[in-house]
Order: C-alpha cells, then sequence, then structure tokens
C-alpha cells in the first residue's frame, strides 16, 4: 500500500489534524479533504470513495471523520485494517471526540501517525508499542539525573570543607602574629596581603542556615553567582513578609497542582526503615444520559529504604485484581522472578535498594469502558419547570470494597439567578458564587452508606447543569495490589515495614 497522508477532518471537509507521508504541499491537502465530503454517497454503506487519482478510505467518530488518503493501486484491505489502528489511537489520546480536544493533542497524534506509517507504508506495530514508543521513558536519564544530583551534594560538601580549613589556617596565622596566607585563584600568589583574606572568605563559605524563628531571615546582597531558581526564592520572600504581618498563607507542595496537594492523604507517624507507598490516580470520563466514554487507573508501589542492612530486599506482593489491569516492573527488577511468585527482587541479588531514595518498583495501568468498573456512579437529572429547572443527582458507590472519604461533587450552576432552593439532601452543601458552583459534600462515601441525593431548584436550562465534577480520596486501592510480606534475600528472615495507600482523583467528570 501507499498511503499519502491521514487526516481527523470534520463533516464538511476542514482538516483538524493531517499528516502527510508523501511530499505534498498544504493546499492540495486542504484541497483533497474539502472535496472528500462532496464526494461521499449517503445511499451506500461504504467505507471508501475513489475519484481519478486517489482513494478515501474513512471511519466517523462521532461528529468527525478518519481519513486516510491512499493511491487507487493499494490493498484495499491493509487500507481498512490500518484505518481501525489509526481510529483506536486517537481515543488514547482524545478523552473527547470533539475539535477542541483533537486540537489540543494534535502533536501527540502526530507523533503516534508516524509509529504507524513510514514513508508512505504501514509499520508493523500494535497499539501497545505505539504507547510505549511515544512515551519515550528513560531509565538512563533518571539515572544519569540523580548521579549528577549526588556529585553536586559532594562537591558543595567538600567546598564547605575546604573553605572552613581556610578560614581556620587564617585565623591560626593571625593568632601567632605570622602574615595570613593568601589562597587565591588564577595569578594571584602575589596577592596574599590581608585584604583578599575576607574576599576569598566571603565567596568560598557559604552562610551558616538560619534556626527556625517566626520571621526567618535570608542574607541579602548581590551575588555575581549563578542562581537556579531565583523566582522561586522570590516568591518565599514574599510569602515570609505576608506570615510576618499575620496573614494565613496555605502554601501547595511542590510540583503539584493545587487540586491534587489538598487530596493527599497524610504521611503515617510510624514509618520504618522499609517504606512502601501505593498510589493510584484515576481519570474518568462519563456522559450525562449514561455511557462510560473512558477510564484510565494509573498505580504505582515506591518503595523507599532508609536503613543499610534492609537494602537486599524482597516484596512480596499479593494481587487479587479482578479487572484486567496491566502490570510493568522496573528494569532492574526480576520480571522472571515476579511472574512466577509475585516477588519484587533485584535482577543482581547482591545489589541493594538505593538509600533514601522514592524507587518505582511495580506500576499498573488499566483503561476501560465497561460502566460496571466506575467505582462511583453519578445520574443528574434536571428537569424544567415554570419557575426554572427542579434538578435531581444521586450517586450510587458501585465498588463496595472502596471507603471514599471527602467526597465533593460540584455542579454548576447559572450566574445571576441567586442562590438554589435545597430541597432533600443526604449530607452538606456550599454555594460559592464567585465559580457559580454548587459543591455537595459527602464525609465519608461506604458500603454503609452507598446511595445518596440531592435535590435543588434553580432557574436555568438542563445544559446549565453540566459538566458535574467529582473528587474524592480513599486509603484503599482500587485495583486490589498490595504488598504482604518484606524478606531478606538471604534466609528469607522477615523485615519490618510500613506501607500507605492513596487513591486520587485526577479528572472525574460527567459531560
Amino acid at each position: 500500500m501507499v498511503l499519502l497522508a491521514a487526516a481527523v477532518c470534520t463533516k464538511a471537509g476542514k482538516a483538524i489534524v493531517s499528516r502527510q507521508f508523501v511530499e505534498m504541499t498544504r493546499t492540495r491537502i486542504e484541497g483533497l479533504l474539502a472535496a472528500f465530503p462532496k464526494l461521499m454517497n449517503t445511499g451506500k454503506q461504504h467505507t471508501f470513495v475513489e475519484t481519478e487519482s486517489v482513494r478515501y478510505v474513512y471511519q466517523p467518530l462521532e461528529k468527525l471523520y478518519m481519513v486516510l488518503i491512499t493511491t487507487k493501486n493499494s490493498n484495499i484491505l491493509e487500507d481498512l485494517e490500518t484505518l481501525r489502528l489509526f481510529s483506536r489511537v486517537i481515543p488514547e489520546y482524545c478523552r473527547v471526540l470533539e475539535e477542541g480536544e483533537i486540537s489540543e493533542h494534535c502533536f501527540d497524534l502526530i507523533f503516534a501517525f508516524d509509529e504507524i506509517v513510514a514513508l508512505g507504508y504501514r509499520e508493523n506495530v500494535n497499539l501497545a508499542q505505539i504507547r510505549t514508543f511515544t512515551e519515550m521513558d528513560s531509565h538512563e536519564e533518571k539515572v544519569f539525573r540523580a548521579v549528577r544530583e549526588t556529585q553536586e551534594r559532594e562537591a558543595k560538601a567538600e567546598m564547605r570543607r575546604k573553605a572552613k580549613e581556610l578560614q581556620q589556617a587564617r585565623r591560626d596565622a593571625e593568632r601567632s602574629g605570622k602574615k595570613a596566607p593568601g589562597f587565591g585563584g588564577f595569578g594571584s600568589s602575589g596577592m596574599s596581603g590581608g585584604g583578599s583574606a575576607p574576599i576569598i572568605t566571603d565567596t568560598l563559605i557559604e552562610p551558616e542556615k538560619p534556626k527556625a524563628t517566626p520571621t526567618p531571615t535570608r542574607p541579602s546582597g548581590p551575588s555575581k553567582a549563578l542562581k537556579l531558581g531565583a523566582k522561586g526564592k522570590e516568591v518565599d520572600n514574599f510569602v515570609d513578609k505576608l506570615k510576618s504581618e499575620g496573614e494565613n498563607i496555605i502554601v501547595p507542595s511542590a510540583g503539584k497542582r493545587p487540586s491534587e496537594a489538598s487530596k493527599v492523604l497524610p504521611a503515617p507517624v510510624n514509618v520504618e526503615s522499609v517504606h512502601m507507598r501505593v498510589e493510584e490516580k484515576i481519570s474518568l470520563t462519563c456522559g450525562r444520559d449514561g455511557g462510560l466514554q473512558n477510564m484510565e487507573v494509573l498505580g504505582m508501589i515506591t518503595l523507599r529504604v532508609t536503613d543499610e542492612k534492609n537494602g537486599r530486599i524482597r516484596l512480596h506482593v499479593n494481587n487479587n485484581d479482578k479487572k484486567g489491569v496491566q502490570l510493568q516492573t522496573h528494569p532492574n527488577v526480576d520480571k522472571k522472578l515476579f511472574s512466577t511468585e509475585s516477588l519484587i527482587g533485584l535482577k543482581n541479588p547482591e545489589k541493594s535498594f538505593p538509600l533514601n531514595n522514592d524507587v518505582g518498583v511495580l506500576k499498573w495501568r488499566l483503561q476501560s469502558t465497561d460502566e460496571s468498573l466506575i467505582p462511583l456512579t453519578i445520574n443528574c437529572w434536571p428537569s424544567e419547570s415554570s419557575t426554572g429547572c427542579d434538578v435531581n443527582i444521586e450517586y450510587e458507590l458501585q465498588e463496595e470494597g472502596l471507603e471514599l472519604n471527602d467526597v465533593v461533587i460540584s455542579i454548576p450552576i447559572p450566574s445571576g439567578v441567586g442562590a438554589p432552593v435545597i430541597g432533600d439532601l443526604d449530607g452538606e452543601y456550599r454555594v460559592d458564587s464567585r465559580r457559580n458552583i454548587l459543591e455537595w459534600c459527602l464525609p465519608v462515601v461506604d458500603v454503609k452508606n452507598k446511595t445518596g441525593s440531592l435535590e435543588f431548584s434553580v432557574a436555568g436550562q438542563p445544559n446549565d447543569f453540566f459538566p458535574v465534577h467529582v473528587s474524592f480520596v480513599s486509603k484503599r486501592s482500587y485495583c486490589d495490589i498490595q504488598v504482604t510480606k518484606v524478606s531478606q534475600v538471604d534466609g528469607d528472615s522477615p523485615v519490618r515495614f510500613s506501607s500507605e495507600t492513596a487513591f486520587v482523583v485526577d479528572k472525574y467528570e460527567i459531560l
């Protein structure tokens, strides 16, 4: 087959994203796609149309089309198989098959298209391989960064030690009445006067870190050295000033969005020298009339060892999953040992796990459109009335093994119509007039409290109350994967360990 181009276009022939695999001008591809809707015959159930020069092979994607433009002498069976693979790739990156979502992830789609076709010919790849190739996760890069950070810390420690030695030598020289030695740089052997010592000392010795006080102070003054993250330090200074003036400032955790930082469960009090953290994150999109558009759960077990005696260990994993998750171990973990005995251990049993570092040893992924796997179903029914809309919203916990905490169901309400009139209510509610959102708050949702409803009335149209967003946290694993035992490599003696589990929401919406 010779594939000329692959494109996602609207029903009017407007190109949203297009990838040409042979040399072709923009005018040419836009003309071909603009002519495509006019060629389709609505009376026939075909998935291809032909012109004098090219063949269009297409598949409807709700309001869009996935179109392959090929030569007329290409194999139509291979074209259809390639089209099916293209159509399966798009939902991997776009949760909703709409023009805005396609445009937002256009480069991800182009990279994936390039893995399927090269120079007009189909590559022998499947969906899992495309996902692996486009992630480009480099273990070597992570190792390089860890080594570089270690070298930087060691260099700073050595710099402090040398600076203290130079300062002590200068003090000893002053006490004995001798001339203080000069410690200059290039060509500074003749500059060993008393005036040079303070300058060199100031540049080599770092100031002592201030002790914790109500109003922390930082050394001021210009510095000629290159500063990394200077903007963050300015923000810290500003926050410290606000605190000194009595303001209550809540700073989100570094590396996390504020919405995620508030969902993280508190760390356990008793942390052993071997500590495990089981983290899961769910992204889910449902339709308002039912139907799961996409659900993805990403999980990881992170190991942290703080005692060298417990470096050579193995983790016993209890996998009770019945949902069909895909498991993947760290490259340095013995995959055969894990697949046969459910043990996580290093390929080289003589080596130890890194000390004082969080190491991801096992991760898993679950993607499904099976409605029975939805942990918490939300049903929102707006009904028009003479005064506006009567809205009835209810939830049901389908995964009875979970206990969800701090559940917040956010329903948008029209602006400028006043506060809604609340009827029947399970739990509590609050109205955010600035964001025009009604938040239905439930401290706990479990098997004893698996259903609930909220009724309210407010002026508006049924479409005004979507999308509905849901957030929660849980101390139980959704996929039911846990570490039950830790043992030494030599002798198989048990090792005390601690663990924590967090199941949080990345995105949970009803459109």
